[in-house]
């Protein structure tokens, strides 16, 4: 793996100075920048002298700011939706931001995905750290975050997560790259296939927000375990898709938590490549992009419609901590969070 930083990325409008990094294999590269943590380009060589950059991404650090649609970005302190904007945690009740009607999404309205990281290019990869105060967007403790990306075996993007906490808190670190395996702003995805590695979801009312229960996909349009075309079932009456306009669901992973198993795999035959999610989190949610329009041009000033792309966010179940059946999503004083998640771009 080669590592070297590229020109600044602009100032952000905290006054600070965005930095941006590239990392490349034998037939991949990666860029990143240290607004959000984010990966800006995920490309990968083909036979024929062909390339494919499969992250939606933005030109200027200007779009990321307007935008708010978490391209590539980190997610934290706890990705996805928690109920009510609020959560109890040994006998004390949080209230956090609420950024999604009475909800908390995705950390809050300036959640890690609108930081600047610190960055340190290392021997092992790229090393980013972020400090979170106590009583930031209403957690309690002080967090600190480090997140490596690197590339292994040549093709893999492994994102590797690591935080620790003076107090008991909520911790669930997430990516949130939106894929287009045609290309970045060439078509919706509808025609590429999904698979999903998982005999179970866990359904979501009307808020998106799921309540505790876990059913088998089975017989319904959430059963993905073999590779479909994304578009065969995304406008099927069944309830789960009509509310959330598509596919925005968390899938719980085959395996083992805390180990390092296959996740999903999708693949676009128009351009002859191959996804694979690898990941150590209990979930993965398998997201269609179905609120991405709105937005500033993407790469080249190419738009970003709604199902441009779409997201394997590995994670924690959402709003995980108001439902004790699910695994929570609890870091202890003392305690080491760890997860890392692999995204393999192959050729067909």
């Amino acid at each position: 793996m080669k590592l070297y930083e590229l020109e600044p990325f602009g100032t952000a409008r905290s006054g600070e100075s965005v930095r941006a990094f590239r990392l490349e294999g034998a037939h991949v590269r990666a860029e990143v920048i240290t607004y959000g943590a984010a990966l800006r380009v995920f490309e990968i060589d083909l036979p024929g002298g062909r390339t494919v950059d499969a992250a939606l991404g933005y030109d200027t650090l200007e779009a990321y700011e307007q935008a708010g649609k978490y391209l590539g970005a980190i997610l934290g302190r706890c990705a996805n939706r928690i109920a009510g904007g609020c959560f109890t945690l040994d006998g004390m009740t949080y209230n956090l931001a609420k950024n999604d009607g009475n909800n908390h999404l995705h950390g809050g309205l300036s959640g890690f995905s609108d930081r600047v990281w610190q960055a340190n290019m290392c021997t092992d990869g790229l090393h980013l750290t972020l400090e979170s105060p106590d009583g930031d967007e209403g957690y309690p403790g002080n967090l600190r975050v480090d997140v490596i990306y690197r590339i292994e075996d040549n093709d893999a993007l492994s994102i590797s997560y690591r935080a620790v906490c003076d107090q008991d808190t909520v911790c669930n670190l997430s990516n949130h790259t939106y894929f287009n395996l045609a290309g970045a702003g060439c078509g919706d995805i509808l025609s590429q296939k999904i698979q999903l590695l998982s005999d179970y979801y866990t359904p979501s009312d009307a808020e998106s927000l799921p309540r505790g229960t876990v059913l088998p996909v089975e017989g319904t349009p959430m059963d993905l375990r073999e590779p479909v075309a994304i578009g065969t079932h995304i406008d099927d009456g069944f309830v789960q898709l009509r509310q959330a306009g598509g596919y925005d669901h968390n899938w719980v992973v085959r395996g083992t938590p805390g180990k390092l198993r296959p996740a999903a795999r999708a693949l676009c035959e128009q351009s002859g490549v191959l996804l694979e999610a690898w990941t150590t989190q209990p979930g993965i949610q398998f997201y269609t992009s179905n609120f991405l329009a709105g937005g500033p041009g993407g790469k080249g000033g190419k738009p970003y419609p709604n199902r441009a792309a779409f997201c394997l966010e590995a994670q924690a179940f959402p709003n995980a901590v108001n439902c004790p059946s699910f695994p929570q999503p609890v870091l202890r004083q003392g305690s080491i969070y760890q997860q890392k998640t692999v995204y393999h771009l192959k050729p067909l």
